[in-house]
């Protein structure tokens, strides 16, 4: 499993213009929010509900500058589940802080096959990030990933996510393989419970760290039973389309 546990909810555990969550914690205290250390990833952050850590997400490049990818699972139960509530984000989270605040989850979009049978294939959501009384996009903030889809499945690609009980980003760099017709594999050590969600960059700038997102941990085994081993639903038309989905504009 590679997202906590929330109150009733059993969590499970890896490209249009389109260039193309895994957890354990004890429900610890939302820390205040800080200006201090530039993050090295600041487009990556933490999922919380209630004050518990238990997903990642990340900055993908839309028209209006507010979406976040991560696993679908990591923002709606599938199978007989509903969306989450309560969710808020908080990237470049470190050190116990979170130097660009706290953003509010919502308008969460996933695919009809994850909502009627958890389908691993397509264990990919979208979502807004927003922040009340700030008139920025979040984008404008920590930048953006753009989203790639339909690319190689195996690639050099760069992860990074939120284990429990850790509070800084962890990170891989990494030859992706292919599981299977709709999975990819990467074997990263320290990939535990929490980093569900967690985005595989292709091609990163040296000094932003910004590239294209070809992957989300999720899938296959819920993201992978163990920490070394990790899974991500392969971005294909169906990820483009529902992306599309989520960021036409009203």
């Amino acid at each position: 499993m590679r997202r906590t546990v929330i109150g009733l909810f059993a969590l499970m555990s890896a490209s249009g213009a389109v260039v193309a969550c895994t957890d354990k914690t004890d429900d610890p205290v939302i820390p205040a929010t800080s200006t201090a250390a530039k993050p090295l990833h600041p487009a990556i952050g933490a999922l919380f509900v209630d004050g518990a850590h238990y997903c990642t997400a990340s900055v993908v490049h839309s028209p209006r500058g507010d979406e976040l990818v991560t696993a679908a699972h990591c923002i709606h139960d599938g199978e007989g589940g509903g969306y989450l509530t309560g969710v808020t984000f908080a990237p470049g989270f470190h050190d116990g802080i979170a130097p660009y605040g706290y953003w509010q989850v919502g308008d969460e979009t996933v695919a009809q096959g994850w909502m009627d049978t958890s389908d691993p294939n397509l264990d990919v959501g979208f979502a807004t990030a927003r922040q009340a009384g700030s008139p920025e996009p979040i984008e404008s903030v920590t930048g953006a990933n753009q989203l790639g889809a339909n690319g190689p499945f195996a690639r050099p690609v760069t992860v990074a996510g939120y284990p429990d009980g850790v509070d800084e980003v962890a990170t891989c760099q990494v030859q992706t393989q292919q599981q299977d017709e709709h999975q990819m594999r990467l074997d990263c050590p320290g990939f535990a419970t929490g980093t569900s969600g967690s985005p595989l960059v292709a091609d990163p700038a040296p000094d932003t760290k910004l590239g294209t997102v070809v992957g989300v941990v999720g899938g296959y085994e819920a993201g992978g039973y163990t920490d070394d081993v990790s899974y991500a639903s392969y971005f294909d038309d169906q990820i483009t389309a529902l992306y599309q989905k989520a960021t036409a504009t009203p």
